[in-house]
């Protein structure tokens, strides 16, 4: 049963939901109950409770092996797309659904949307303005060799730790991924990985994604022990200054400014900068979905959990309070994205025409584009825990793709 937009009568929907999140900050906050509170007044029937899991893409992807993994969850991002109508109840046609919100494709396998968006995301680096201004730096770097000279600058003239990698939470690495078509300005950058079989060949999207990270880390620009690193204690670091910059979506700049408010400091010196590629003097940036909402092929209120997904992604204003790019295709873009826009970045919605193929392919060769692992591996080589190359790394990576390419095609 496909459970399509609009939902019903609120007066009839009943019963009660566990919602699993990521966002276990939300959930301790009790944000996530003001939007429950809010929510239940409209479906009075219906009772929402939320399980907020820190490791989700561990502890879900487990989870997925029985029959209990909540009412509506985040769809793991390393689950394949082909996999969906194994989990997942359908929300309804995918070119119904694609016409009314954003990232739709994301989500749509054999003509059914199953899942929508919990909101979008531009993709580069959140940073401190201030630590920048201080080591003089006034304009974004255009290249990678920009970059790893400012962060120089910044390690040299301000005693701040120029970036972090949340090497140990790992999650924030597969944030990486997703700024696939930055370089070349290509939406369609990441569906091409499908016919591809040497993705971090010289000069390719990932080459250059990936060879930037290890030289952040083998110049000593990252914090001095990645193994230490903690994600929230993250947050108040670059929001007290003592971090210049993360790599992350446009979602995290909210955050990280609520981090200034509470240790004192500045909210207005956190800023967002696009990745540091120019195409024909343009900056690009990728606009992807962050997790898509899913209702669980068990679920026992299939209706409440679809009642809830729509309210929360047409009326709760979650969105707009994170900074985020709504789903919701007729909402405007966040106003942390107001300096893109008046500097002329381009923003590219990503294509995820061929996705299911890419992730068969990435299946395969046991890669892992959207888990941290290959790029854990990339961090020890590049601060000399394990031994390699980056040309050595790459051309094992492009090996297994290209292997797995050829066992993948149709």
């Amino acid at each position: 049963m496909d459970f399509a937009y609009p939902p019903a009568d609120p007066d009839t929907v009943a019963g009660d939901i566990t919602v699993l999140t990521q966002r276990t900050d939300l959930v301790a906050g009790g944000v996530l109950d003001g939007y429950a509170a809010q929510f239940e007044r409209v479906h009075p029937k219906v009772r929402v409770h939320f399980e907020g899991i820190t490791d989700y893409e561990g502890e879900v992807r487990r989870r997925l092996g029985t029959k209990s993994y909540g009412d509506v969850l985040m769809i793991p991002a390393s689950l394949p797309q082909s996999d969906y109508p194994a989990y997942f109840a359908p929300l309804g046609p995918g070119a119904a659904v694609g016409s009314r919100y954003r990232f739709a494709d994301r989500a749509t396998v054999g003509g059914k949307a199953y899942g929508m968006a919990e909101s979008g995301s531009a993709n580069g680096f959140v940073y401190n303005r201030a630590v920048w201004a201080r080591a003089g730096i006034t304009e974004w770097p255009a290249s990678p060799a920009e970059f790893l000279a400012d962060l120089q600058r910044i390690k040299d003239r301000t005693g701040a730790i120029p970036y972090y990698t949340n090497y140990k939470d790992a999650w924030p690495l597969t944030g990486w991924s997703n700024n696939v078509g930055s370089v070349g300005c290509d939406p369609r950058a990441t569906a091409e990985l499908s016919v591809s079989d040497t993705p971090w060949s010289a000069g390719s999207d990932l080459n250059v994604i990936d060879t930037l990270l290890h030289d952040i880390v083998a110049r000593g620009l990252a914090e001095k022990d990645p193994t230490s690193t903690d994600w929230e204690r993250s947050k108040t670091l670059l929001a007290k200054g003592d971090v210049a910059a993360m790599q992350l979506g446009s979602w995290a700049v909210a955050q990280m400014q609520d981090a200034a408010h509470k240790a004192g400091s500045d909210p207005a010196a956190i800023g967002f900068l696009p990745f540091p590629v120019q195409k024909d003097g343009v900056f690009c940036t990728v606009v992807v979905s962050g997790y898509q909402q899913a209702i669980s092929l068990h679920s026992g209120n299939k209706a409440a959990a679809r009642a809830w997904i729509d309210w929360f992604t047409d009326k709760s204003g979650a969105a707009a309070r994170e900074g985020a790019v709504p789903t919701l295709a007729a909402a405007p873009l966040p106003a942390v994205l107001k300096p893109f826009a008046d500097k002329g970045v381009k923003f590219l919605d990503r294509s995820e025409a061929d996705t299911a193929q890419v992730d068969a392919i990435d299946g395969l060769a046991g890669i892992g584009l959207n888990r941290p692992d290959y790029r854990k591996k990339l961090i020890d080589i590049a601060r000399g825990a394990q031994p390699g190359s980056t040309a050595a790394f790459f051309a094992d990576l492009d090996r297994r793709w290209g292997e797995a390419a050829l066992r993948a095609t149709p």
